[in-house]
């Protein structure tokens, strides 16, 4: 286990690409100039802005979509009207001419269609959250090993030019002994901004019912678990599997930080009364690393906006926002309303880098791998970890009690 001060010398270089070894089915080794061919499983929002962001990188080629609801497949065949679709994502995977899928369903589906992809010889694009429960993160896990197949986890943060500017100032020399990461993510908007309209043909003739429900619990059919099933704990972490996720990911990744040792979750419902999952909520994690890891999130004020987190170090502090911003104060020196060190503060202004949403970049990792065969910027082991701290998160809000992390059955305890 790395301890607090010399995990940074040994992380501050980042992961090194590791061979995939045993190609498995499919085309399997890939030249530069090759041209890769996808199918997309999932094509609501997320998944139609991931499939611009994978036509726009060079030599790939969009050959199926596969959605249970026939509006979407009908959305995205006007981006590509020659596009194979099919309400059964299996049909799909039986394409042979197919070469990778981007996974962007609601995530009690991810395992389900991961898992069938990688046997199907298929290297994955899969949107976090990762996985639903550890059951479905160790299926995915076990799936994916000895496969030879390139999996790519959805958390395009760590794509980012930010995650540079901090590896160079999370330093033992600067930061000294790490004790805490504090993270906000504020929106003032009621349900989070996902409260979407139910279109008229959102019924049971245009979607595959049971297939959505998958391995959820059965419902009559309804259309607003269909479009708004982010509101519902049956398929949806809420907040916690949409925005925790990605700083959770980002530190995860710097760091090389371990599933937490335990986890407690308290918060409410206040504005959003046609939701299940919170809209107000504190997450606090104790890691293995000796650092304490919390999360403050609501949907009623943006003051600290979408992505302020604080890395907190005897030596130094390190801010990293939304916009991909880094800034680095060393201890004793302060900051003005504004961001800048104050006065007594030795150190220089933020270093500023580009805006945060770096899809097509993730993307592109993800493409290069598939033709170098090399582990892409967030394997799956990433995803498994950052997963299993959102799912004890969950477990200790709906059970009120803080949760441990059993590592020897890996179960939630």
């Amino acid at each position: 286990m790395l301890n607090r001060r010399t995990f940074f010398k040994q992380s501050a270089g980042g992961t090194a690409s590791l061979a995939v070894s045993g190609l498995g089915a499919g085309r399997g080794v890939f030249g530069a100039n090759d041209r890769i061919r996808i199918g997309l499983i999932g094509a609501g929002g997320r998944g139609q802005e991931i499939f611009k962001a994978a036509l726009s990188c060079l030599n790939v080629e969009a050959v199926a979509v596969a959605d249970v609801y026939t509006r979407r497949l009908e959305e995205v065949q006007k981006m590509v009207p020659n596009l194979k679709t099919y309400r059964d994502f299996r049909k799909l995977l039986e394409d042979k001419s197919i070469d990778a899928v981007l996974i962007a369903t609601p995530q009690h589906q991810h395992a389900l269609n991961f898992v069938p992809a990688i046997q199907a010889g298929k290297d994955v694009f899969q949107e976090k959250t990762m996985a639903f429960t550890p059951d479905h993160a160790k299926r995915m896990r076990t799936a994916l090993k000895g496969s030879g197949r390139v999996v790519q986890i959805g958390m395009q943060m760590v794509s980012g030019e930010g995650i540079k500017k901090i590896r160079e100032n999370a330093t033992a020399e600067k930061m000294g002994t790490l004790t805490a990461i504090h993270v906000h993510h504020f929106r003032n908007a009621p349900y989070g901004g996902w409260l979407r309209p139910i279109p008229k043909d959102c019924d049971a003739e245009h979607v595959n019912w049971k297939e959505f429900e998958g391995e959820a619990k059965s419902y009559p059919f309804d259309p607003m678990r269909v479009v708004n099933w982010r509101f519902f704990w049956d398929y949806s972490g809420g907040n916690v599997f949409e925005n925790m996720v990605h700083p959770v990911g980002l530190w995860y990744k710097v760091l090389g930080l371990s599933i937490p040792e335990s986890v407690t979750m308290t918060g409410a419902n206040y504005l959003s009364p046609q939701m299940q999952v919170p809209d107000t909520m504190n997450v606090t994690m104790n890691l293995p690393e000796k650092i304490f890891f919390t999360w403050n999130s609501m949907f009623g004020n943006d003051h600290y906006g979408e992505g302020y987190d604080l890395l907190l170090g005897n030596k130094g502090t390190l801010m990293h926002n939304e916009a991909d911003q880094v800034s680095y104060w060393p201890q004793g020196g302060k900051r003005t309303a504004g961001g800048e060190p104050g006065a007594g503060s030795t150190g220089k202004g933020p270093d500023i880098v580009g805006y945060s949403d770096y899809t097509k970049v993730h993307m592109q990792n993800f493409f290069d791998c598939m033709r170098n065969r090399q582990e892409p910027i967030c394997p799956l082991d990433l995803g498994f970890r950052t997963a299993i701290a959102c799912q004890m998160a969950i477990r200790s809000y709906w059970e009120g009690r803080p949760v441990r992390w059993d590592e020897k059955r890996e179960e939630i305890i």
